[in-house]
């Protein structure tokens, strides 16, 4: 499994703090959001291959970073200088597979959100059900509820609908930009882009139209996302956040629990 890190954004709500330096490597308490994630996922044993999707201005810094790491760690860079030109998160997962040749399953996740529980759940999950996933929180606000993807679920966790910042929410089922793409299902990023069959900015707009063509399930949370979109969340995940939890984990081949 390959890991794909969307980092190719220009964070203009976190002006001045981002107006120069990436969002993904602010620090949350010692560490950076990407060493968060990164940290946690190899600790695991999930993956083999990092890839930090990032634009022309800040892929520096990330390569800088890159070169302090252990891990496996490609950066690619999308060529964009502006929040205006950005390809959009479906267009930069397709840019990275082009780019390095990606034939894997793919874990896409977003890099501007900590978690407090371990990312091995959720491939644990995706790795039972065999299929594409999505991770889903409860979200009682319905006004918060018409700015995030909103998935209608089965009493099997299948989608049987999603919907990207909807007018009138169909759940209470939001979308946190946590993916796991089969192999198969990442083939049909580039088709879905050049069709128009899905949007190409919101992360989750490819995976709003996947699921109407195959299985795709949703994980519930098993804990805390903190989502760092402006100076005011910055600042509350610097008092609250903790680090990862130890909730129940699942053993990766086979989906069995362990403590």
């Amino acid at each position: 499994m390959k890991c794909l890190i969307l980092a190719a954004g220009y964070a203009t709500r976190l002006y001045p703090l981002t107006e120069n330096f990436p969002k993904p490597l602010l620090k949350v308490g010692d560490k950076t959001i990407l060493d968060w994630l990164v940290d946690d996922i190899d600790t695991a044993g999930l993956v083999d291959t990092y890839v930090v999707i990032s634009n022309h201005k800040f892929a520096r810094h990330f390569e800088d970073w890159a070169a302090t790491k252990k891990q496996n760690i490609r950066v690619v860079d999308d060529g964009t200088s502006s929040n205006e030109t950005r390809l959009g998160a479906v267009c930069d997962v397709q840019f990275a597979i082009d780019q390095l040749g990606l034939d894997d399953d793919l874990l896409v996740i977003a890099g501007d959100n900590v978690l407090d529980f371990s990312l091995s759940k959720f491939v644990a999950y995706a790795n039972e059900k065999k299929t594409s996933c999505i991770m889903r929180y409860y979200e009682p606000s319905e006004k918060k509820l018409t700015k995030c993807g909103v998935v209608e679920l089965d009493d099997q966790d299948k989608i049987l609908s999603m919907e990207e910042k909807p007018a009138q929410p169909k759940s209470h089922w939001c979308c946190p930009p946590f993916y796991v793409y089969t192999r198969e299902d990442a083939q049909k990023v580039k088709d879905a882009i050049e069709q128009k069959k899905c949007g190409t900015d919101a992360p989750g707009s490819f995976i709003a139209w996947l699921c109407t063509v195959t299985d795709v399930h949703a994980m519930e949370m098993p804990g805390k996302r903190y989502d760092i979109g402006n100076l005011e969340s910055y600042q509350q995940v610097q008092q609250e956040y903790q680090g990862i939890k130890a909730y129940d984990l699942y053993d990766d081949d086979e989906g069995k629990k362990i403590n």
